[in-house]
């Protein structure tokens, strides 16, 4: 909803403030159109030749995290922590019992009670292939914390591609509205015998072109790609806290001191509280009394 506001201010300031001061609509409007088939087609060309199939469908995918946001809500921060929580009692009471869990997360009673996290895939691999690792009687757990740094950082890496991708098109958009207005510039001088007022409306569609570039970059592309870009940021942290609770098991801390170094390390605005986080651990505890 924010992400459509934006829009919105940003179009209603720039023509308002332009029609505000005097300003015709009607040589834009004319304009924009074939404008906007040289820069934006030129923009998706070159788009489509910096990137693969699958690289193009991720960023076009991508692109509703600018108006969804996060996909990880406090909600979902205080769930992790209470299943992190059943599986480390769990290895710690019946590493047997936990190993079915492990191996078919998805038939697993545990991962079930939370569809939501059960259904991200990379947060349910890092989270079974770190216990498995715990199982397998690690004898450094720095080796493990740097395996999973490692990995985090990689996926990190990819995710983050789209808003690289974006941004690269964000930054071409001025240059490509210069080309276009330099085509207008050449349809006008090939029209150099026609009066003033014929040549004043072709020069003032030849800068409509440096305009929309220059609009489309910084107006709404380039906010597009540091929006994504800081959704990921925030997505990851979900995935960093998961590194921090079980490192910590490695370490072979108390599994309530596991959790808290979790909730500690889990950024503010998505943090639960203690108390309501001790709640709804002594809530998963009766329900799997």
């Amino acid at each position: 909803m924010i992400g459509i506001i934006g829009i919105a201010i940003v179009f209603v300031m720039v023509f308002g403030g332009y029609i505000a001061a005097g300003g015709k609509m009607g040589i834009i409007l004319k304009a924009l159109p074939f404008e906007f088939i040289m820069i934006g087609g030129a923009a998706i060309g070159a788009f489509t030749i910096s990137n693969d199939k699958s690289s193009i469908k991720h960023s076009i995918g991508d692109i509703g995290k600018v108006f969804k946001g996060p996909n990880w809500r406090p909600d979902d921060y205080k769930d992790l922590l209470c299943l992190l929580f059943e599986l480390i009692r769990l290895a710690k009471q019946n590493p047997v019992e936990l190993e079915l869990h492990i191996e078919n997360p998805k038939a697993s009673s545990i991962f079930s009670k939370y569809p939501k996290i059960q259904s991200d895939s990379e947060a349910v691999e890092l989270t079974c292939d770190t216990l498995r690792s715990a199982a397998m009687n690690f004898d450094d757990p720095h080796q493990v914390e740097e395996v999973l740094e490692k990995r985090i950082q990689e996926t990190f890496h990819h995710r983050m591609h789209s808003s690289h991708a974006l941004q690269s098109m964000a930054d071409g958009l001025p240059a490509l509205g210069i080309v276009a207005a330099v085509l207008g510039v050449i349809k006008t001088m090939a029209s150099i015998d026609q009066p003033p007022e014929v040549l004043g409306r072709l020069i003032g569609g030849a800068l409509v072109g440096t305009f929309l570039g220059v609009f489309l970059a910084y107006g709404l592309v380039g906010p597009f790609a540091a929006r994504m870009k800081t959704v990921i940021e925030e997505d990851n942290y979900f995935y960093q806290l998961i590194r921090e609770v079980l490192v910590a098991n490695l370490h072979n801390h108390p599994t309530n001191i596991c959790i808290e170094v979790g909730r500690q390390s889990a950024p503010g605005h998505v943090r639960p509280t203690f108390t309501d986080l001790d709640e709804a651990i002594k809530s998963t505890k009766q329900s799997a009394a």
